[in-house]
């Protein structure tokens, strides 16, 4: 393997993923591209996070800086229930076309490590990504390592998020709460 990109969804995420390529020889370049990533707070954490932390193991990163509310939410709007499809096509083919165009010969993601995500729909979109660009991707299963990289992410302090990323994964995050307020509160709100 000659260059490997790594879209890197956040930084507790790269951390067992970065390890494992470093053991086998491999050294990715980290690549920021999350505009599904709301509300800017959040983004911007994330971001700041993988920054430092690549700086701290001495990891290439690159960033390609675009918070995308407006665009994400307009994508999705019609189909929020498969927004994941879009998150997941938009960051490769960002991913896949970068590597392309800078002389990188894979692109991975660390979207692989989580047991959370649909896995084999991300392999799928990586794979005719990479047909279409030009460029290989670079499979592995990460998943065997995520509680590994979250345990050595909060060791080292790593700001670690509570939801995937976008304003609708925050909403999930809070479903059973919400549940209760509406259970509490009723459609009409009554006051004491």
């Amino acid at each position: 393997m000659e260059r490997l990109l790594l879209h890197t969804c956040c930084a507790p995420c790269s951390v067992y993923c970065v390890d494992s390529l470093r053991s086998e020889g491999i050294e990715p370049v980290s690549f920021w591209y999350n505009p599904n990533i709301h509300p800017y707070q959040e983004y911007r954490a994330r971001r700041d996070t993988l920054v430092d932390y690549a700086g701290s193991i001495g990891l290439e990163w690159i960033v390609q800086e675009h918070y995308g509310l407006r665009g994400f939410v307009q994508a999705v709007a019609e189909d929020i229930s498969h927004r994941c499809a879009y998150c997941y096509t938009s960051r490769l083919e960002a991913t896949a076309r970068y590597a392309a165009e800078n002389g990188f010969t894979h692109f991975s993601t660390t979207l692989l490590v989580s047991p959370y995500q649909d896995h084999e729909g991300i392999c799928r979109t990586a794979q005719m990504l990479a047909d279409r660009c030009g460029v290989a991707f670079l499979y592995r299963d990460f998943r065997e390592g995520f509680r590994q990289g979250q345990a050595k992410a909060r060791e080292l302090g790593l700001y670690m998020q509570k939801y995937c990323g976008c304003v609708f994964s925050e909403e999930d995050r809070y479903a059973k709460q919400i549940q209760r307020d509406r259970e509490r509160f009723g459609d009409g709100g009554q006051r004491p």
